[in-house]
């Protein structure tokens, strides 16, 4: 029984009202739901406290209401305890991994993020993008949407020329490298041999107009071979951090469909040619000019943004088109969609934007164009060493094959939890010993606590059959809350918020550390009941992580 919504059923019947607000109280001696008033005061025009005290007499108490208090202008029901574990340990121990989820939903929704560019450096700050993608699209899928993974990639445009033109220039005796820091070394270069001498750009303008028009050979294989070698080596990024795609969109595929939408806003007076160069002019000053194509007709990424829209929902029939891209694009999004309006594009409304703010390092913003950065490669080399140095304290026997898998996957644990606690429109600041620590708000945490958990049902020799006793505070804390997950997990996805998820983790996790300092299960005459327990805390955190694509690990 979800004694929510049967307590929301009986106010909307006693008070003729629809969407009442049920809180939680912030402690237990307040009861385990409680109804604030002040929305009906202008209904019945009284006071809050004065409804609630008519409400409190008028609700009759059932075979779950234990007992009704007014408190002020909150109407606060206690349920009867045992009643409440009974149906949730038999509702999560029946749903299991499915503990949370809803019924399919009929909306197709694709999710775009990554969008890490070729020919650059993939840095910590590419980790929380790729890991809020994921986790979004992993929260949709859990409320029954249909969703669609997609990775739209830089792999032409400035900087791939600019990439290439420092080869061809200052390194073409070097042998080409499979090594994500030798392609960010080049490009780093040059942008700085370009910052001292700006006449240069005029060579760089030469091979993008090239690769442009593919009329050079040497050059398109160049590309083509380099353009190789970065794909792979994000893929095998992708796969550290749980990261999959269904489909991939690049740059160097949309500048045809691109050029063609240029030319229907020509001819529908929505853009203009201004010095020679494609624009839109928006009457909103505050979008102000989108310049489409550059003077030589090169397509710039606004023009193949647009193309990518109207392929996303042509060619997959989506509903939604979520977009998680950098907070510096906010006003990039909304000219396009500003454009998308103006066009007439019928799906324009359903496009949506969830802006990822900055990963700062403690000395500040990092950045591809300077160097000033660290690369993911050797920021997840530096975690893992530092993950087993800890790992072997615990467990020195252990093997190089176990020891090398524990200590990636607490890592990987580390990087991504550290973003994701965050709202995505928040900058961080990324701190390597605060993230990797084993207590406190940290992703090593909560596999610890998963960890902790697991030990005791491995060690309990008791049976399933339990009876259930009087809870004691800790136990009816973490019932009360493992009963509140399919709530969260619903506000995640509409708020597009995976912090909501990551928070409400925490906070199990730390309700499970009270409850296992408090109440020893093992050896207990409530050993059965608490196992139980130990198993739906289990159950519900390992459904959280993998929403936030963290492993939970049996051992630490």
């Amino acid at each position: 029984m979800d004694h929510k919504k049967e307590i929301l059923k009986i106010l909307e019947k006693e008070t003729g009202q629809k969407d009442l607000n049920l809180e939680i109280p912030p402690d237990t001696s307040l009861g385990d739901f409680a109804f604030p008033c002040f929305s009906l005061a202008k209904v019945y025009k009284k006071a809050p406290q004065q409804i609630a005290e008519e409400l409190g007499k008028k609700i009759q108490l059932n075979e779950f209401i234990d007992k009704i208090e007014v408190k002020g202008p909150y109407l606060n029901f206690f349920i009867h305890k045992q009643g409440i574990a009974e149906d949730t340990i038999k509702k999560v121990l029946k749903e299991k991994d499915c503990y949370g989820s809803s019924k399919p939903n009929k909306d197709k929704i694709m999710v775009e993020f990554s969008q890490a560019n070729t020919h650059k450096a993939f840095h910590v700050g590419h980790i929380r993008g790729t890991s809020l993608g994921e986790s979004l699209a992993r929260i949709l899928e859990f409320q029954g949407y249909k969703v669609t993974r997609a990775n739209y990639q830089g792999d032409t445009g400035m900087h791939v020329a600019k990439w290439i033109w420092c080869y061809k220039r200052f390194h073409s005796k070097e042998d080409i490298k499979k090594d994500e820091a030798w392609f960010a070394k080049i490009y780093v270069d040059a942008i700085q041999r370009l910052a001292k001498d700006e006449t240069l750009q005029a060579e760089v303008d030469k091979i993008n107009q090239a690769l442009d028009e593919k009329s050079d050979k040497d050059l398109l294989a160049l590309w083509k071979n380099t353009r190789k070698i970065c794909l792979e080596s994000l893929e095998s990024i992708y796969k550290d951090l749980g990261a999959r795609f269904d489909r991939y969109f690049f740059e160097s595929q949309l500048e045809e469909d691109a050029k063609k939408i240029v030319k229907k806003l020509l001819e529908k007076n929505i853009a203009e040619i201004s010095d020679d160069a494609t624009i839109i002019k928006f009457k909103d000053e505050h979008l102000g000019v989108w310049v489409l194509l550059r003077k030589d007709g090169t397509v710039l990424y606004s023009a193949k943004d647009i193309a990518l829209a109207a392929r996303k929902f042509d060619e997959f029939k989506i509903d939604t088109s979520i977009y998680v891209v950098g907070k510096e694009q906010e006003h990039h999004f909304m000219q396009l969609f500003k454009t998308l309006e103006l066009m007439r594009f019928k799906q324009a409304k359903n496009c949506r934007y969830v802006p990822v703010s900055l990963v700062k390092l403690p000395w500040g913003k990092m950045s591809s164009r300077t160097g000033d950065n660290i690369l993911y490669s050797a920021f997840k080399d530096e975690l893992i060493e530092y993950a087993k140095q800890v790992i072997k304290k615990r467990f020195p026997e252990l093997d190089k094959k176990e020891l090398d898998k524990r200590a990636l996957a607490i890592s990987i644990a580390s990087m991504k939890y550290s973003m994701l606690k965050q709202n995505p429109n928040k900058e961080i600041v990324f701190n390597k010993e605060e993230a990797m620590r084993f207590e406190g708000d940290t992703g090593p945490y909560l596999q610890y606590s998963y960890a902790r958990a697991s030990s005791i049902v491995r060690k309990s020799k008791s049976g399933t059959r339990y009876q259930i006793p009087n809870l004691s505070d800790q136990e009816a804390s973490l019932i009360k809350f493992i009963q509140e997950f399919p709530s969260e997990a619903e506000k995640a996805a509409a708020a597009l918020n995976p912090a909501l998820v990551a928070n409400y983790a925490y906070r199990l996790c730390q309700l499970f550390n009270e409850f296992y300092v408090n109440c020893k299960v093992i050896g207990t005459d409530e050993e059965p009941f608490r196992l139980a327990l130990v198993e739906i805390f289990r159950i519900t955190l390992k459904n959280s992580l993998n929403l936030l694509g963290i492993l939970p690990l049996e051992e630490m």
